[in-house]
């Protein structure tokens, strides 16, 4: 049998980034707080369920997200400012707001948010979904497409464009990627990394971001191919073949997060 002990060790390992995800969903640092304590009174308060569990994050993430759903805690002072970097999330509905947090700022599997939301995989790709439209109604930037199978091109404009986002253009070859980039600047760039005339997509983007930055998805068969330790880390990467949420979600998570350390950059330097 578990003690208090054991559990509360367990239990810690996973509390920074349990806070981190509060914080987020509630928008206010305390209001978050409010919501970890409770989850973790549930919790000790049943520690022989938790500590028989396999999967000790995926049940913490649980709890929290069946107090935060039937609960609403005063956090306490109503004073405190809604942070900047949650304020955008807030606007999101709640459920598909939880998905989009648990995708792409956890880094949990489709499946295992399913589990922790308790509902089906296709109800987490329609959540995450909505909530990559809810963002880029607010982040809708110039998209370069860099992939040379037209079918996945055109799968990949047709997501993007009902993301709220324009393509400002597809490049099948280097050279191509290369002319559109430097004809219309583009806010983000979905890459290939094998094009068809046996050129790179690594090195356009290599050559794009030694002139300006932006936030880059590679989308590619290969993934393997990115563990050499050059530039550009492969910060957002989609193996092929892939779903289509999966890719929403990645889009809204890299201009998402790109914008908020631009704006903490220039707060640095100001």
């Amino acid at each position: 049998m578990p003690n208090s002990a054991s559990v509360s060790a367990v239990v810690s390992q996973h509390l920074p980034l349990l806070r981190r995800y509060a914080r987020a969903l509630c928008g206010r640092q305390s209001s978050g707080d409010a919501y970890v304590a409770a989850a973790l009174e549930a919790i000790l308060a049943d520690r022989d369920a938790f500590g028989r569990t396999q999967r000790p994050r995926v049940e913490l993430y649980k709890t929290l997200t069946r107090i935060w759903s039937s609960a609403n805690l005063d956090d306490g002072d109503s004073r405190d400012a809604q942070l900047p970097v949650e304020r955008r999330l807030a606007q999101i509905p709640p459920r598909p707001r939880q998905a989009f947090l648990l995708v792409s700022l956890e880094g949990f599997s489709e499946n295992e948010a399913a589990e922790i939301l308790d509902v089906d995989l296709a109800s987490v790709r329609d959540l995450v979904q909505e909530a990559g439209r809810e963002l880029a109604a607010e982040i809708a930037t110039d998209v370069l497409i860099i992939e040379d199978e037209a079918l996945i091109a055109m799968d990949l404009e047709r997501l993007v464009e009902e993301l709220g986002h324009r393509v400002i253009g597809v490049a099948q070859t280097h050279r191509k990627a290369v002319a559109i980039a430097r004809a219309h600047a583009p806010g983000l760039i979905l890459a290939d990394i094998h094009l068809a005339d046996d050129s790179s997509g690594l090195d356009a983007v290599n050559e794009l971001l030694a002139s300006f930055e932006v936030p880059v998805v590679f989308i590619t068969a290969y993934p393997e191919r990115f563990l050499t330790g050059d530039r550009p880390e492969p910060a957002f990467l989609i193996a092929k073949p892939f779903q289509p949420s999966a890719v929403s979600a990645v889009i809204s998570q890299a201009l998402f997060f790109e914008r908020n350390a631009r704006r903490r950059d220039s707060r640095v330097s100001a």
